[in-house]
């Protein structure tokens, strides 16, 4: 599996000493709120005067441009913005397929290449493509390190400091970083603050785009662009680069400006069908590659965005849901999973914890009867969500553990086979849903560490709506650093690997605790956002939390709380997003 480079501390106290990292106020709305933010600033007279950088005698890049009928005034400007970079070693690569109608594309150019040795300009025979236009333009770079920029987009004025320094600092063969639109009025919109690498979100759209810088060598190691990927070259592109390497680096810095207009995907995600096409096809190949015959690519209900699947036949899934009266939430818990799973290779496990209501047991007989899957086992002990799970695994049968509370409805029919089929491979440690409030509000849609009271649920009350900016949308599957045990898949493989839950914890934060372990064992916890159900959220035991569990959190979550949450970003402040002090299970 890939792994993300996290740059540490101490790369950002030298970025500020060298006045390198610029000063970012955090988003203090809520994430969706599109916030507009310009990056398009002159480098001052003491970055002009840096050009020299030290660094810059060590790693050369070559700016790569494909040229095509590209407008005037921006041509203008992406030309400009790799003059005005405060890093010195560098060279433009300009490869024109642009037609006779369009013959100043090359007067401009070549005007600038007369005046500066470090732009190249090609003027090409005729227009082939992006595959064959790419080799021409690759063909005149000479640097270690290729830097894919579109022709009238815009780089800020230390996108390539930052990356030489990240390299320095990291050894990273592939980088990206943050990026916004120009708007057609200028403005500088949108912002996306990424988190670091994430291959389930890349599984979902190929989010880090831009500014993607490559080494060479892994370049041409993985076989370039292909022909066959034009509109989607790029995220072909990345997905092999991630079988080749786990030196992938996220610099959380907004470094390149997507310019909005015409037939670009910036504004319209509709323009170019061609190219979504293409990058499902893609990321099939992939995952078949990856993981095997068995894994595919499907279509999603919005462009770009895809739904990865992962295998067919799965095993036994054990279903343990602990309870204490309460037997008509529980039982509505149960019938939604009976009435709506359409995976049947399933058993649950209700695990009675000390219920005392003569009804209770009338219907604990009955639900017996009603389905030869479903299992009551007497758990006579003091409430602890850790040690009762732990004790439901062990009188479990299956090779999938599903951990769901007794306040949850079922809504997607193929929830099991979705958490299940993740949760088997070998490079995932927990599978985590989408759960919504009765009025479909969300629940949860991951968990962030390093935040509020320790670790917080994103995007807690908002609604259901797909948008990109500024950080990744709720509708669209990632990783994350944990996942509420609320609903919760883990393999037995993996848990045996792992270790079971930390039974010092009472009520609340083992769940997270034992993400956090996954993740530290090199394992990735993956959010699905098309794994949906409902959560009454704690209604079956209420929400005071015991101090140890506070004191134990705290203890887990301090590194994250220092260093930040690798799958959110530095720049996004999450605290407009919650609406209580304890984060109930």
């Amino acid at each position: 599996m890939g792994c993300y480079i996290r740059l540490p501390g101490k790369f950002f106290r030298s970025l500020r000493e060298n006045g390198l990292r610029r000063t970012w106020t955090k988003v203090r709305e809520k994430v969706l709120y599109r916030r507009n933010c310009s990056v398009a600033v002159k480098p001052s007279e003491e970055q002009r005067a840096r050009r020299e950088y030290p660094l810059s005698g060590r790693i050369k890049f070559s700016v790569a441009v494909l040229l095509f009928n590209t407008p005037e005034d921006g041509l203008r400007e992406m030309i400009r913005s790799v003059l005005d970079q405060t890093y010195g070693n560098w060279e433009l690569c300009l490869a024109d397929g642009s037609d006779e109608a369009h013959s100043y594309v090359g007067r401009i150019c070549g005007g600038y290449a007369g005046r500066e040795k470090r732009i190249k300009y090609r003027r090409l025979e005729e227009n082939k493509g992006i595959f064959d236009n790419t080799n021409a333009c690759i063909a005149m770079a000479t640097g270690g390190y290729i830097a894919l920029l579109d022709h009238d987009d815009v780089l800020a004025p230390n996108a390539l400091e930052a990356n030489a320094a990240a390299i320095m600092e990291t050894g990273a063969d592939v980088l990206y970083s943050d990026e916004d639109h120009i708007a057609a009025d200028g403005r500088h919109v949108y912002p996306f603050y990424k988190p670091d690498w994430s291959p389930d979100l890349l599984y979902s759209q190929m989010y880090a785009c831009h500014l993607l810088v490559i080494r060479r060598e892994l370049f041409e190691r993985a076989g370039g662009f292909r022909a066959e990927y034009d509109g989607s070259q790029d995220y072909d592109l990345m997905l092999r680069l991630a079988e080749q390497t786990d030196k992938i680096c996220h610099i959380p810095q907004l470094l390149y400006s997507w310019r909005e207009g015409g037939s670009s995907t910036a504004t319209d995600p509709d323009a170019k069908p061609y190219a979504h096409e293409a990058g499902l096809r893609a990321l099939d190949e992939h995952l078949k590659r990856k993981y095997g015959q068995g894994a595919y690519a499907e279509e999603t209900e919005h462009r770009f965005v895809y739904d990865p699947r992962f295998a067919s036949d799965l095993p036994l899934v054990s279903i343990i849901i602990p309870f204490k009266d309460r037997r008509r939430m529980t039982d509505a818990c149960v019938q939604s999973i009976l009435r709506n799973s359409t995976y049947k290779k399933y058993e649950i496990l209700l695990l009675n914890n000390c219920s005392r209501k003569k009804s209770t047991a009338v219907w604990m007989e009955r639900i017996q009867r009603q389905d030869e899957r479903i299992r009551v086992i007497d758990a006579n002990m003091e409430f602890n969500w850790s040690k009762l799970n732990n004790f439901g695994v062990s009188r479990s049968n299956g090779d999938v553990f599903v951990f769901l509370n007794n306040d949850t409805r079922i809504i997607s029919g193929d929830w099991l086979e979705r958490l299940s089929e993740n949760a088997l491979r070998p490079d995932v440690g927990a599978v985590g849903a989408l759960l919504l409030y009765p009025d479909d509000t969300i629940q949860h849609a991951g968990v962030v560490v390093g935040v509020g009271c320790g670790a917080e649920h994103i995007y807690k009350g908002m609604g259901q709506e797909y948008c990109g900016s500024p950080f990744v949308s709720p509708m669209v599957s990632r990783n994350v650093l944990a996942v509420t045990g609320a609903c919760m898949a883990i393999s037995r493989r993996t848990m045996e690997r792992v270790g079971g839950f930390d039974e010092g914890f009472i009520i609340c934060g083992s769940d997270v605790e034992w993400c956090i372990r996954a993740h530290e064992n090199g394992l990735l916890n993956r959010y699905d956002a098309r794994v949906r159900l409902y959560h009454l959220e704690s209604k079956s035991r209420g929400a005071s939390i015991p101090e140890v569990d506070f004191q134990k959190s705290a203890d887990v979550y301090a590194p994250y709380q220092k260093n930040g949450d690798p799958f959110f970003n530095v720049h996004l402040d999450i605290h407009p997003l919650l609406q209580r002090r304890v984060r109930p299970r």
